[in-house]
């Protein structure tokens, strides 16, 4: 199996038809917004913590065993990464889904969490899905099929990033001042706030949908995982954007994501990265 962790280039051409792998990543979205609204902001919710002292849901388990279940039906030789029950299968095909991005919001009824589904191909994120059914959104792309979401009125649109050329001009989302503590790197906060025109930190995988609509032109975090990353790479790149770790590497491994409209990725790297 080719590992997803290291991919050679998110940039890199796909060679076939990805269609039904991005029709079936919607109907996994299906599934999925079926079992995680059926307990949206239930009082008598179940929450549990995790080894690593995150919270799980019965509704995070719930998605994701829905999930897998259909792809069991309709692709037994993929393998399957998912947040809540790890790695299935041994492919060179791997779905990776994180079944509520968000937990924290979903458990505490607000509605700003996502389910997350990609297919790695290859090492290389090739379809990705986000889905936030709490309020009605859904974003999706595959290699070669461009980027696109659905208006509230119902109808489709596809996604371009902004054509936005300059840091000072730039809306950016960094997540929260928290995670860059963390990694030691509140000096290049500073240094990304003090050179942009508006600053916000709107959290999990909505920014980088605002990134594919055109809204923003930065968005970075720290403490990711493969399944926190790669549907949105897939997303953010057929809209015209770039997607690297905050090193500028391909790479869903490196715990960073650093997505920008691409015009821009080289100077916010040299922003954030300068002495």
């Amino acid at each position: 199996m080719t590992s997803p962790l290291v991919p050679p280039s998110f940039d890199t051409p796909f060679e076939g038809d990805l269609s039904r792998d991005l029709d079936l990543a919607l109907r996994l979205a299906d599934a999925a917004d079926a079992a995680s609204m059926s307990r949206f902001d239930a009082a008598d919710l179940d929450i549990r913590l995790k080894a690593d002292a995150s919270h799980v849901t019965e509704a995070d388990l719930a998605t994701e065993r829905a999930i897998r279940a259909l792809l069991e039906t309709e692709r037994p030789g993929d393998g399957v990464f998912g947040e809540e029950y790890g790695i299935s299968g041994d492919s060179n095909r791997q779905w990776i889904v994180d079944p509520i991005d968000g937990t924290a919001n979903y458990l505490k009824g607000i509605p700003m969490w996502t389910t997350l589904i990609a297919l790695v191909v290859d090492g290389v994120p090739r379809v990705g899905v986000a889905s936030q059914p709490a309020i009605g959104r859904r974003w999706w792309a595959a290699t070669g099929l461009g980027a696109w979401t659905n208006t509230p009125a119902g109808e489709r649109r596809r996604l371009a990033v902004s054509r936005v050329d300059a840091v000072a001009e730039s809306s950016v989302s960094f997540q929260s001042i928290g995670q860059w503590r963390e990694a030691g790197r509140l000096d290049a906060l500073e240094r990304l706030t003090s050179s942009v025109w508006r600053d916000r930190g709107y959290g999990d995988a909505w920014p980088y949908m605002l990134l594919a609509e055109g809204r923003l032109e930065f968005v970075a975090e720290f403490g990711v995982k493969e399944y926190d990353i790669a549907a949105l790479v897939p997303i953010v790149t057929e809209a015209g954007g770039r997607f690297t770790s905050y090193d500028g590497n391909d790479s869903l491994s490196e715990r960073s994501s650093l997505a920008t409209n691409r015009v821009l990725h080289s100077a916010f790297l040299d922003l954030l990265h300068s002495a």
